[in-house]
């Protein structure tokens, strides 16, 4: 019997073509956007009040501010038509009556202009609302040719109506046709938008500095440092995670304490146990068989020393000051009595904040690693801008790239590359990753310049 797998016919969901435009054009938007909560959170405060501000301005603009200033801009038409009306019918010698009627009752001032010739036409401005409205209600008021002027005085407007034998110029004032309060709505509308930004911005960083202080200590249990100080402010989620994170610190200090016990204790019995070994060898007699079982309980007591080290937390350890310079001359020190050269170079302050043991026992570790492999040691350490850089670089074989990960891994043996001894745990590089992971930090491995490997250690500092 065949066991058979059944596959569905589904359609083929692959977006090509201009469906796959619009992700496109999402992701370049996305480039521009922020990555913080805290713009984020104010772009989904902000837009939206944008959004609404600039429709209700709109409606305004297109509704209010429209009809308000045709309304207007009717009424000075139909002023201006009456007054030619009455010029039409009325006797030339009357003209000063009619003339001062318009300005005392209309506002209006009138003139009669002997020439029968309009100017050329002016320049249209680029905001013409009223220049366009007024324009039309004056071709349906007077039915004549005109020629109206609304930019040259901003306080006036001027229009002159070609009649049969004469011109009538008008002026009017501008806020007789346009509805020049308007800027008190949109200062009012742009004034209120401001203050509710303000107001949102400040209770945004309100909540978004008790997700910081979460994230900060997060960071600070990760390289070791206690969180039981930490404050529990802001929402009510935000005070249930750092809760929950002080609780989880608490539990994983508690489990770490009762492994570094149990060790203390596995380690104290197994010294016994190699102690009275190493007694009872020396209570023997000298021979061939006895120094071969004083080798191996000598690589027994190496490998308890590693896997204690492995197996050890470094994090309780107080950070003090460290001259990186003593530290350096050290481990050269120990170079040379392995017979390899050293040289090292520190570029920066060479005085550094950080845990003297367990900083020395991850250097030293690379450096071993070199000097077994090794017959040349280069030490380069840079520190600055809060961080410090050390690499290590040999002219060993060196490791393959694709094993350079691979030999952090406890208990890994790389022979053929390394030509490692019988004595080795494997656990050099994995207890000095641990060390700077501890710390915050990490090493990376690459080629060195003189044909060997690279070790590069980087912590915060």
């Amino acid at each position: 019997m065949t066991d058979r797998t059944l596959k569905p016919n589904l359609p083929d969901l692959t977006i090509q073509g201009d469906e796959a435009r619009p992700r496109g054009m999402f992701r370049g938007v996305k480039r521009f956007l922020p990555t913080s909560l805290f713009g984020r959170s104010l772009i989904i405060v902000v837009a939206p009040m944008v959004l609404l501000q600039s429709v209700v301005a709109f409606v305004f603009m297109e509704r209010h501010w429209a009809l308000v200033t045709q309304r207007m801009s009717e009424a000075v038409a139909g002023e201006m038509a009456a007054v030619v009306a009455l010029l039409e019918s009325y006797p030339e010698e009357d003209f000063e009556d009619l003339i001062r009627i318009a300005s005392e009752d209309l506002g209006l001032r009138v003139s009669v202009l002997p020439e029968a010739r309009l100017p050329a036409p002016s320049r249209k401005p680029f905001f013409n609302l009223l220049d366009r409205t007024l324009a039309r209600e004056l071709s349906e008021a007077v039915g004549k040719p005109f020629w109206i002027d609304t930019v040259g005085n901003t306080n006036v407007i001027e229009a002159r109506i070609l009649l049969d034998n004469k011109v009538v110029r008008i002026f009017a004032r501008r806020s007789q046709a346009y509805a020049t309060n308007s800027h008190i709505f949109l200062v009012w509308m742009v004034g209120t938008s401001l203050v509710l930004i303000f107001i949102a911005v400040i209770f945004l960083r309100n909540q978004i500095r008790p997700i910081q202080r979460l994230a900060k200590a997060a960071e600070r249990f990760g390289r070791g440092h206690s969180i039981a100080d930490l404050s529990h402010s802001g929402a009510s989620e935000v005070r249930q995670a750092s809760h929950a994170l002080v609780q989880m610190s608490e539990r994983i200090e508690r489990q770490v304490e009762q492994r570094a016990t149990m060790l203390a204790g596995v380690s104290h019995d197994l010294r016994t146990i190699l102690t009275r070994f190493r007694l009872q060898l020396a209570m023997m007699e000298a021979t061939e068989d006895n120094r071969a079982l004083i080798s191996d309980v000598d690589d027994m007591e190496s490998m308890l020393n590693d896997y204690m080290s492995f197996a050890s937390d470094n994090t309780h350890e107080a950070t003090i000051m460290v001259d990186l310079n003593e530290v350096l001359n050290s481990l050269c020190e120990h170079a040379r009595l392995h017979n390899v050269p050293c040289t090292y170079r520190i570029e920066g302050a060479p005085e550094i904040d950080i845990r003297p043991t367990a900083f020395k026992r991850c250097l030293g570790n690379l450096v071993s690693n070199a000097c077994r492999y090794g017959s040349l040691l280069d030490i380069y350490a840079r520190h600055a801008d809060g961080q410090l850089s050390v690499a290590v670089e040999d002219n060993g074989p060196g490791i393959p790239k694709d094993a350079r990960e691979d030999v952090f891994k406890p208990f890994f043996r790389l022979d053929e590359a390394r030509n490692q001894d019988e004595s080795g745990t494997g656990l050099g590089l994995a207890i000095a990753r641990d060390i700077a992971l501890a710390h915050g930090g990490d090493i990376t491995l690459g080629d060195s310049r003189y044909g060997g490997l690279r070790a590069v250690l980087v912590l915060p500092v």
